[in-house]
């Protein structure tokens, strides 16, 4: 076996003990999280004027692994991107492992910002919306399953899709993206965000623009910071240079 086939198999033993890690912590929480999943149902139903209908023994089951399921991928957010990290760190410059690691909390602050967006702003906004459409011609009623697959998609894509910023930084403060690719390819990115935005709000032009709106000026801020990231790394590479350089001239 060859040096660079050992190298390889390294590179799969390490991936493999960070993804072990990352699913004995999402375990962890998962499990931490069903000994409370009933306290948590009643806070995300406090606000209903109904009771959720189910229509079977399952529904429930379903509901609170659903409910424990997101509590622990919130949990987890910071294991999982602590193991990206260490297993991509020597491949990294020293100045590179300390300024991708600060990314970490961003990260998770970034994930509950995007549930607490989709939950307190677009959720509300699009089922006050849907259930206005039937005005007094239904009586208004939801099972227990559809309303928290309602809920689901209409919070945890958002908060995904608010960690944008903090992956392009991270991807640009290590050379693989920059701000003008972005830019270059932001009709295209518009296109993608927008048939997003389309698949996960009711079918309905409002929903749809409550929607798409926010993932474009995500998109936004993401070209921004990385123009912040791409001139400070720039920065560092010319000062990195002229020192190897003064260097030379002094040997």
């Amino acid at each position: 076996m060859n040096d660079k086939e050992l190298n390889m198999v390294d590179h799969l033993d390490e991936l493999r003990k960070r993804l072990i890690i990352s699913a004995i912590a999402f375990i962890a929480f998962f499990i931490a999280a069903f000994l409370f999943v009933e306290k948590i149902y009643q806070w995300l139903v406090r606000d209903l004027d109904m009771k959720l209908i189910i229509l079977g023994p399952t529904d429930i089951l379903w509901v609170y692994f659903i409910i424990a399921g997101v509590m622990a991928i919130s949990a987890s957010i910071p294991v999982i991107a602590f193991q990206v990290w260490q297993f991509v760190k020597p491949g990294l410059l020293p100045h590179e492992r300390k300024t991708t690691l600060r990314y970490i909390p961003a990260l998770f602050l970034l994930f509950i910002l995007g549930i607490c967006f989709g939950y307190f702003i677009i959720f509300p906004t699009v089922l006050n919306f849907l259930i206005g459409l039937g005005g007094d011609m239904f009586m208004t009623s939801f099972t227990a399953e559809k309303y928290f697959r309602f809920l689901m998609n209409m919070t945890l894509p958002f908060a995904f899709l608010f960690e944008l910023p903090a992956i392009t930084m991270f991807l640009t403060s290590i050379g693989i993206l920059n701000p003008y690719a972005l830019a270059k390819v932001r009709k295209y990115a518009y296109f993608i965000l927008i048939v997003i935005a389309v698949l996960l709000s009711p079918p309905d032009f409002i929903s749809d623009v409550l929607v798409a709106i926010p993932l474009l000026l995500l998109y936004e801020i993401s070209i921004t910071l990385s123009k912040f990231v791409y001139k400070r790394r720039q920065k560092r590479l010319e000062d990195s240079r002229e020192g190897e350089y003064e260097t030379e001239e002094w040997a």
